[in-house]
């Protein structure tokens, strides 16, 4: 018991507070399980922010979405979006259009070339977050979302779909 309070002393001491902490061990919690998922889209010159867009535009289609939209449904935001989609269009996993009724709004949707990457990929993804989180019970996985959730809410816009 006297080991446990000793490691539980030692511990805040490397922080200035509880707060700092939990946002260290999350970030580095991130970092560790951001590795696995890199190493794994690395092999189909993905990054995970193109895979996220992708898997986006998948549950949208056959419909296009204005790019905007699209941004703001992003797990992280992508300040260069343009940018982003520049690269997936010239691989052929998506298209985009300007509509004549709005020429100021880019549609996105994703390609039948996009939609097969994304079924290559379904397995290994479900097996990559396997290994990032398996070893959690339902339980304790459940119990993790809620607390994320929780701690992201007061920073998350009140009409983003994360609330």
């Amino acid at each position: 018991m006297q080991a446990v309070e000793e490691e539980r002393a030692a511990r805040r001491r490397r922080f200035d507070s509880p707060e700092q902490e939990a946002f260290l061990s999350l970030w580095r919690t991130y970092d560790r399980l951001k590795a696995l998922e890199d190493e794994l889209f690395s092999r189909y010159d993905l990054t995970a922010q193109q895979y996220n867009t992708l898997r986006l535009l998948r549950a949208a289609h056959p419909e296009k979405l204005p790019t905007l939209v699209l941004a703001g449904q992003l797990v992280s935001r992508a300040p260069d979006i343009t940018r982003l989609l520049d690269r997936l269009d010239e691989r052929d996993l998506v298209v985009r259009e300007r509509r004549p009724e709005d020429r100021r709004t880019v549609y996105v949707g994703v390609t039948e070339t996009g939609i097969r990457l994304l079924n290559e990929l379904n397995v290994e993804v479900r097996a990559c977050h396997t290994r990032q989180l398996g070893h959690l019970t339902p339980e304790e996985l459940r119990q993790l979302t809620d607390l994320l959730r929780m701690a992201l809410e007061p920073h998350e816009p009140t009409d983003s779909n994360w609330r």
